[in-house]
């Protein structure tokens, strides 16, 4: 391999279990980055290997490592390894697998299942050639692990079904490590947080929530039984239980978790830590869900000016974007219009200040900003932006991407409240053309661009028998959707619908 082409690569992490005959490196880089994986599972010359953090000795041969590459590494020698000691090897695979979760808490999933599957690759092979032993339960049961965190868990099962192969072949007098094969372990195992977090995860997204929220609490109770009531393991089990029961609209007990999430950080790291800041934006969701919004906005003000002052988060960064946009929907919901404006505007000059004042990503604050002043009376100035956004879109993408209907649809709605029906019926239509290509003639998109040219065509005196043609398409629109949402709901235990056969038309209201 190039080193140009090992510079793409990202944290090297390596484990060795060395036996009489063999040993198993196996490197942490990314597929995308290499032209081959057989570099991933390359073979050392048989002797001892120590553990060191030199990112450049007992390398594989025919590869090199440049000096930027960090390479954990770790030994294991079935033949002199004392029983005594085996929690150094437990230690260094729970070093393999803190690796995986570091990755994952930085979102970069893809990275980790590189890691996953470079490990496996690599056992899979020593297994294929007759080695099966308790270091390969191991590493198999920690890679199970590893998927399970990252919430892919299609792979889990032939993983277990190869572990269970592997553990039923060892002979009773080899040594079980019962707190590296956590399957095998006690129910209050600190190992099972990572498998029940990930269960939670599955749960909430087949739409098991009641059985979601119990496996957080069960998560929880494991974490302060094994680390105590104020440890920082306990925020994603905290942070994932509030979330779901948000989602719900349970705001009754929700509250008492993201506050316990809030003490948590000011006790470990003060109260002007960018952690802390992130906790009271959590905290200002409650309120808002709980129709508090002076509270939540009092909330959000202090948690931004806290991650500003702490450079917590970047000024650009998407929760930033996300906390400014929710703060200004606060402030208009209280009457504070004004205020609201002015921190949609400050999210615009943020993003053309470090994207350029013409990229795609400024649409969407232009777009917020033309529904204030559309609010406030001021359609010309809400044209002007509607236009600049539209502009902008025809550069980005083709013609006939669905994405340019939003700010023209916009400009259409504005146009004819501003009474230029002609100018505003063409965009209509261009809007309801690009959608039937987009998303079919009988789709909810469709159904609200029909729904904004019946309105103006309306008070250009249109015949009625085509704008009743219209209302009919409307309606047909609507009531597909509407059956669309119940079969996907009954699907999923979330909806009964007591619906014949014959009808597609929504309840009555």
């Amino acid at each position: 391999m190039q080193s140009d082409q090992l510079r793409k690569a990202i944290t090297c992490f390596s484990v060795c279990l060395q036996k009489q005959k063999w040993s198993i490196k196996l490197y942490m880089l990314p597929f995308r980055a290499i032209a081959g994986h057989h570099v991933l599972k390359p073979f050392a010359s048989v002797g001892s290997l120590e553990a060191d953090l030199s990112s450049q000795e007992n390398h594989a041969p025919g590869t090199s490592v440049p000096n930027n590459i960090q390479r954990f590494k770790m030994s294991f020698d079935q033949t002199s390894y004392p029983l005594d000691d085996m929690s150094d090897f437990e230690k260094q695979l729970q070093e393999l697998f803190g690796e995986v979760k570091r990755i994952i808490m930085k979102g970069n999933k893809s990275d980790a299942i590189d890691l996953l599957k470079a490990n496996y690759e690599s056992v899979k092979e020593q297994m294929n050639a007759g080695t099966k032993g308790i270091e390969e339960a191991a590493l198999l049961d920690i890679i199970a692990l590893g998927y399970m965190a990252v919430g892919d868990l299609k792979f889990v099962g032939s993983l277990l079904a190869m572990l269970t192969e592997v553990v039923e072949s060892l002979k009773d007098n080899e040594p079980f490590l019962d707190s590296v094969l956590v399957h095998m372990g006690r129910k209050n195992s600190i190992y099972l947080i990572t498998p029940l977090l990930g269960m939670a995860k599955v749960l909430g997204a087949i739409g098991r929530s009641t059985k979601e929220v119990e496996t957080y609490h069960r998560a929880i109770a494991i974490l302060e039984l094994n680390k105590g009531a104020e440890s920082e393991d306990l925020v994603v089990a905290l942070f994932g239980l509030g979330n779901i029961l948000l989602k719900e609209g349970r705001t009754t007990n929700v509250e008492t978790h993201f506050v316990r999430i809030l003490n948590l950080y000011k006790k470990l790291y003060g109260e002007n830590d960018g952690r802390v800041g992130m906790a009271m934006c959590s905290l200002a969701h409650v309120e808002c869900a709980k129709g508090n919004p002076d509270e939540a906005i009092q909330l959000y003000e202090n948690a931004l000016q806290v991650i500003k002052d702490s450079n917590h988060v970047a000024l650009d960064d998407s929760i930033m974007e996300k906390m400014r946009i929710d703060l200004a929907e606060s402030l208009y919901v209280v009457g504070r219009g004004k205020e609201g404006r002015k921190m949609l505007e400050e999210c615009l000059l943020i993003t053309e200040k470090y994207k350029g004042k013409e990229h795609p990503s400024s649409v969407t604050h232009l777009l917020n900003l033309a529904t204030s002043y559309s609010r406030s009376k001021n359609i010309v100035e809400a044209e002007r932006l509607l236009r600049t956004s539209l502009e902008i879109m025809r550069k980005t993408v083709g013609p006939d991407d669905q994405s340019i209907t939003f700010p023209m649809l916009h400009l259409a709605v504005t146009l004819y409240n501003l009474k230029r029906d002609e100018e505003a019926e063409q965009l209509a239509l261009e809007v309801l053309h690009i959608r039937e290509k987009a998303f079919g003639k009988d789709s909810l998109p469709v159904g609200e661009a029909l729904d904004c040219l019946v309105s103006i065509q309306t008070r250009l005196g249109k015949d009625d028998g085509e704008l009743l043609e219209l209302l009919k398409r409307i309606d047909c629109c609507i009531a597909i959707a509407w059956t669309g949402l119940c079969a996907y709901f009954g699907s999923i235990g979330l909806l009964y619908c007591h619906c014949k056969s014959n009808s597609n038309t929504p309840p009555k209201s």
